[in-house]
C-alpha cells in the first residue's frame, strides 16, 4: 500500500524525434506525428551496410546546446547522451521552479536532491570515435576526456554538478527499461526518506554505425527503408521490428509536501511500481514476467485492475514482443482489458532503448494532466492475435484517474510506473 509520504511530478523535460522542447514534442505527439526519417548522421553505405537492413530512425535534428544557454568546453567534450540528459534536466529544473529556489539553499538542503539516471548502451559515439583514433594513431592520441565523457553514471553525474544536487546520485542500467526503472527507484529513495526531490529518468545516443550494425544483426530492426514514417506500427499485422531512436527524458519527483509548501505545479502523482524478471531469454520477451510486473505495481498501489484508465504500452513493434504485452495485459485486466485505451507512443518516437522509459513516463503524466490519449499510428490492421485490445489510433479526450506505464527490457528486466491525477 501508499507510504505516508507521497510523491509526485513537478517538472518534465526532454529531447525527442519529435522535439526539443515538451511543449513542442506533446503537441506533436497530439497531433500522431512521425519523427522517423532515413539516417542522415553516417551513411550506411560506407559502412557495406547490406541493402535490405534497416537504415531509419528517430533522430534528434539540429541539437544544439547554445539553445540552453550550456555552451561550455567540459559539456560539448560530453557524449550526446550526457547531452540530452543535461539539457532535459536543465528543462525539468526550470518546468519545476527549482531553478528559482537552487542558489539560495543551504548545503543541507541541496543534499536533500538527488539524481536517478539511466541508459541502457551509455556514449557509443564516444567509444567508436576513440577505438578508431586508438587503432589509427595509437594510445597516446586517445583523448583524456575518453572514460569521464561516456560512462553511464556520468549523466547524473554532471547534472549534479552543474546544478549542485548534492544527495543521493545513482545510475540505472537495465537495457530498454533503465529509464523507467531509474523513477522507481528514485520514488522509493523519496518514500523512505533518503530524499525530498529526485531528478529522474533515461537518456540513450544510439545511432551509430555499430549500434545500427549490432541491432540490425539481432533482426530486431524494421527495413521498411521505402516508408521510414510508417516503419514503426506497434501491435499491427505487417510490423517488422523496432525503429532505432535517441533521445532523454527526465522528471522531477518531489514529496507531496514538500512540493505543496513551495507552491509546486503538480502533473501527477506516482502512486506505486512494479518489476520483475522473465527468466526466460536476453531478448525474447514473456507474457509472465509482463504480467507479474503490472500485478506488482497493482498490489503496491492498492489498486483495483478496473481502476486503470489508461496503459502507454511498451508496445516496440517487434512481432514477439506486442504480443507478449497484449496477452499481460488481458491477463492482468481480464474483461476489463478490452476498455482501457491502450497507446503505443514508439509508432511516433521509435524506441529509444534507455530513454523510452523516461519519455513515455512524461507522456503518460501529460495525459492525465490534460485529459488527452496520444495515438499509435500506423496501426492498418490490429494483429488478431492482440483480440479486442482498445489501441487508440487518434489522439482522444478521455478522464484519466489513473495510468500505467510499461518498460520491459532485453535480459527480460520488467518495469510498471502507476500514475494517479491529484
Amino acid at each position: 500500500m501508499i507510504s505516508e509520504r507521497r510523491v509526485v511530478i513537478t517538472g518534465v523535460g526532454a529531447v525527442t524525434p519529435l522535439g526539443d522542447n515538451i511543449k513542442e514534442i506533446w503537441e506533436n505527439v497530439k497531433e500522431g506525428k512521425s519523427g522517423i526519417s532515413l539516417i542522415s548522421k553516417f551513411n550506411p553505405d560506407e559502412f557495406n551496410f547490406p541493402e535490405n537492413w534497416s537504415r531509419i530512425a528517430g533522430q534528434i535534428k539540429n541539437f544544439d546546446l547554445s539553445n540552453w544557454n550550456l555552451n561550455t568546453k567540459e559539456i560539448q567534450r560530453m557524449d550526446p547522451v550526457v547531452q540530452y540528459a543535461i539539457v532535459s534536466a536543465k528543462d525539468a529544473i526550470e518546468d519545476s521552479g527549482l531553478n528559482l529556489l537552487l542558489k539560495e539553499l543551504s548545503e543541507e538542503e541541496l543534499s536533500r536532491i538527488g539524481c536517478q539516471i539511466g541508459s541502457g548502451v551509455g556514449g557509443l559515439q564516444t567509444w567508436e570515435e576513440q577505438f578508431s583514433i586508438f587503432r589509427e594513431k595509437g594510445p597516446k592520441k586517445v583523448s583524456p576526456f575518453f572514460i569521464p565523457s561516456f560512462i553511464i553514471n556520468m549523466l547524473g553525474g554532471e547534472i549534479s554538478i552543474i546544478f549542485g544536487l548534492r544527495g543521493p546520485n545513482v545510475a540505472s542500467v537495465s537495457a530498454c527499461a533503465s529509464g523507467g526503472h531509474a523513477i522507481a527507484e528514485a520514488f522509493e529513495k523519496i518514500k523512505i526518506g533518503k530524499a525530498d526531490i529526485m531528478l529522474a529518468g533515461g537518456a540513450e545516443a544510439p545511432i551509430t554505425p555499430l549500434g545500427l550494425a549490432g541491432f540490425n544483426r539481432m533482426r530486431a530492426l524494421s527495413s521498411r527503408n521505402d516508408e521510414p514514417e510508417k516503419a514503426s506500427r506497434p501491435f499491427d499485422k505487417n510490423r517488422d521490428g523496432f525503429v532505432l531512436a535517441e533521445g532523454a527524458g527526465i522528471l522531477v519527483l518531489e514529496e507531496l509536501k514538500h512540493a505543496e509548501m513551495r507552491g509546486a505545479k503538480i502533473y501527477a502523482e506516482l502512486i506505486s511500481t512494479g518489476m520483475s524478471a522473465d527468466s526466460y531469454h536476453i531478448t525474447q520477451p514473456s507474457s509472465t514476467g509482463a504480467k507479474e510486473c503490472m500485478m506488482a505495481g497493482l498490489r503496491e498501489g492498492g489498486i483495483k485492475p478496473e481502476e486503470v484508465d489508461h496503459i502507454n504500452a511498451h508496445g516496440t513493434s517487434t512481432i514477439l514482443g506486442d504480443v507478449a504485452e497484449a496477452d499481460a495485459i488481458k491477463d492482468v485486466f481480464g474483461e476489463h482489458a478490452h476498455k482501457i485505451p491502450i497507446t503505443s507512443t514508439k509508432s511516433m518516437t521509435g524506441h529509444m532503448i534507455g530513454g523510452a522509459g523516461a519519455v513515455e513516463a512524461i507522456f503518460t503524466v501529460m495525459s492525465i494532466k490534460e485529459g488527452v490519449i496520444p495515438p499509435t499510428i500506423n496501426l492498418e490492421n490490429l494483429d488478431e492475435r492482440c483480440g479486442t485490445l482498445d489501441i487508440v489510433t487518434s489522439a482522444r479526450k478521455a478522464e484519466i484517474r489513473t495510468a500505467i506505464s510499461n518498460s520491459f527490457g532485453f535480459g527480460g528486466q520488467n518495469v510498471t510506473l502507476i500514475f494517479r491525477k491529484v
